[in-house]
């Protein structure tokens, strides 16, 4: 087992940049992988997308979609109890976040308004190639149905027999999905993007995937199929700070389970002055032997590292040039540190928040920006599945008041047509001194 260690202050300058970079992502060579895969699902359709399923998976399921209301799905009790206690903490949480319609004056007889409206079609990408993501399934259909999207696809890989995890289908089902896709990788993204014989259109793509499905999105966004992404993304990350009260198991536990998501995976540890780093070392080692996916595992701690830092106020600095995916805030009273955090997907604060539930079932989203993206993307939300309107309303008097000034401001930028089309309501309104 690889875990690089660093002592802030003897770094350099150029030492900390490269550190603050992620593992190169060499997209161009991506790019011209999966460019021919959207080309082909645009031009044939599902015929294409069954032959890129046979060709990478082994097999195309048949259909290739489904209605999920129509499925007969057998869970065991416990499944079903934990995916329902999940489904209500994330619904919980997202309903709070509906937020009113803004209706104001700005002036005297000048109303505008905001207001919000549902994401028309959208997909919903729920990777299943090293495992079934269930929790992804939740996270991205539960705010889907509240925002009201009217046409909810999910899309995500069957098993070598050509049928989805009970689990996936479990949540299609009760969350309201539309159409469920039995399809994976690059040919999904490019199904959903530009739309095929049995897969709708969608406006807007959501989820994470690999470099493929990451590579898919950003290209389906810059073609003509007129469709947005969530967010751009990398690989799943965490970056964990303890102090001398964190415990040095629970602090291998939370870097092991991010590890574990993919040899591409980066951790992170800050740690100051008092925490046993020697401690850690050991007791990575011992639960890294005990992992099903400990390869895995394994081959991310090797892209990563840990860093003893002098303070909590150098460790924070660090965090948030960083901008991680996960912060977890393993000290005394961390708490204390919010609003000293500037840059992070999701924070976990103190001993007993470890980063897995907000995976599964706090009730915040998952759905993360990643790769430093965490400095201009916010997660998925439920505005991520609504865009906002606007809405103006002006009566003669509020015209009267405002006009003259949109007058002045459109002749100085020389578009008379927009001075004009004030002008000529002017001139029929009595003026104000009458």
């Amino acid at each position: 087992m690889t875990f690089t260690h660093y002592q802030e202050s003897e770094l350099t300058k150029e030492q900390r940049i490269e550190l603050l970079k992620r593992p190169k992502i060499d997209f161009g060579t991506i790019f011209s992988r999966v460019q021919p895969i959207l080309d082909s699902v645009q031009s044939q359709g599902d015929a294409a997308v069954a032959q890129w399923n046979t060709q990478f998976d082994g097999q195309s399921a048949q259909p290739l979609v489904v209605d999920p209301q129509q499925l007969e799905i057998s869970l065991p009790l416990e499944v079903q109890q934990a995916i329902d206690l999940a489904f209500k903490n994330i619904e919980t949480f997202h309903r709070a976040q509906i937020s009113e319609t803004i209706r104001m004056q700005t002036m005297p007889g000048v109303e505008c308004q905001k207001m919000m409206r549902p994401i028309a079609a959208v997909g919903l990408y729920v990777p299943g190639g090293t495992a079934v993501l269930p929790s992804t399934a939740m996270m991205l259909a539960i705010p889907a149905m509240i925002a009201g999207c009217q046409t909810r696809v999910m899309a995500s890989p069957p098993d070598a027999s050509g049928a989805l995890a009970p689990e996936i289908m479990y949540i299609a089902k009760k969350a309201g999905i539309t159409h469920l896709l039995k399809a994976g990788g690059a040919q999904a993204i490019a199904a959903m993007a530009y739309g095929t014989e049995s897969v709708p259109k969608v406006d807007k793509l959501f989820g994470p995937g690999n470099q493929y499905v990451t590579a898919a999105k950003m290209l389906a966004q810059q073609s003509e199929a007129q469709v947005s992404i969530d967010m751009p993304a990398g690989p799943s990350e965490v970056l964990v700070i303890a102090d001398e009260e964190a415990r040095p198991d629970f602090v291998a536990a939370d870097l092991l389970s991010q590890a574990e998501h993919g040899s591409d995976s980066q951790v992170v540890l800050l740690y100051t002055p008092g925490f046993s780093f020697e401690q850690l070392l050991i007791e990575l080692q011992t639960q890294l032997n005990q992992l099903p996916r400990k390869d895995l595992a394994a081959q991310a701690l090797e892209n990563s590292f840990a860093l003893a830092c002098d303070s909590m106020s150098s460790a924070l600095d660090f965090s948030n040039a960083y901008a991680p995916e996960h912060l977890i805030v393993n000290v005394a009273e961390a708490e204390k540190y919010l609003d000293q955090i500037e840059h992070a997907g999701s924070v976990f604060l103190g001993a007993y928040t470890p980063e897995s539930v907000g995976d599964y079932a706090s009730g915040t989203n998952h759905t993360l920006p990643t790769y430093g993206y965490a400095r201009m993307y916010s997660g998925v939300h439920l505005a991520s599945f609504q865009k906002s309107m606007t809405v103006q309303q002006l009566s003669q008097e509020g015209l009267q008041a405002i006009g003259p000034a949109v007058e002045i401001l459109a002749q100085r930028e020389g578009l008379e047509a927009h001075k004009n089309a004030v002008s000529i309501r002017l001139k029929t309104l009595p003026s104000s001194h009458e």
